[in-house]
C-alpha cells in the first residue's frame, strides 16, 4: 500500500472568520459548496454527491477556527482533511488553509480539486 502525502493550500478569502466558519463547520454550510447534501449525526458527517455518499468523522473542532475530518472508508490512520482559518495579525487578512492527503502522483489533481471547490465557496459567499 502506498503512503499518502500531506499537502496544504492557502486561499486568501475576503470574509470574517465567523462567517467563513459557517461554510465548513456546519452541514448546511458544507452543502452549499462542497457536496450536494451534508447531514450530521453527532461527530459523523455524511457527504452526498449525486448517488454516492461518504461518511467522515470529526476528529477535532475549534469553532470559528478549524475543523478536521477523517473519511471513514480511508483505512490509513494518518490521513485527514482539515479546514483552518488564519488571520494575519497585522493586515487582518483572512486565509483558509486546506490540509489533505493524496497519492504522490495525484497531488496536482487533488490541489486542482480543492482550488475548484474553494472557488465555488468564494462564489457562494461573494468573496
Amino acid at each position: 500500500m502506498s503512503t499518502k502525502v500531506k499537502f496544504e493550500i492557502e486561499f486568501p478569502i475576503h470574509a470574517s472568520p465567523q462567517m467563513l466558519y459557517q461554510y465548513f463547520g456546519t452541514p448546511s454550510g458544507l452543502s452549499e459548496w462542497f457536496a450536494d447534501n451534508v447531514n450530521s449525526r453527532g461527530e459523523i458527517y455524511t457527504f452526498i454527491w449525486d448517488s454516492s455518499e461518504e461518511k467522515a468523522k470529526v476528529l477535532q473542532e475549534r469553532p470559528g477556527e478549524k475543523i478536521k475530518f477523517k473519511w471513514l472508508e480511508d483505512g490509513d490512520d494518518k490521513t485527514f482533511f482539515e479546514f483552518r482559518i488564519e488571520v494575519d495579525e497585522i493586515t487582518k487578512d483572512v486565509s483558509l488553509i486546506v490540509t489533505d492527503f493524496s497519492e504522490e502522483d495525484e497531488i496536482e489533481e487533488s490541489k486542482m480539486f480543492w482550488e475548484n471547490q474553494i472557488n465555488e465557496l468564494k462564489h457562494t459567499i461573494g468573496a
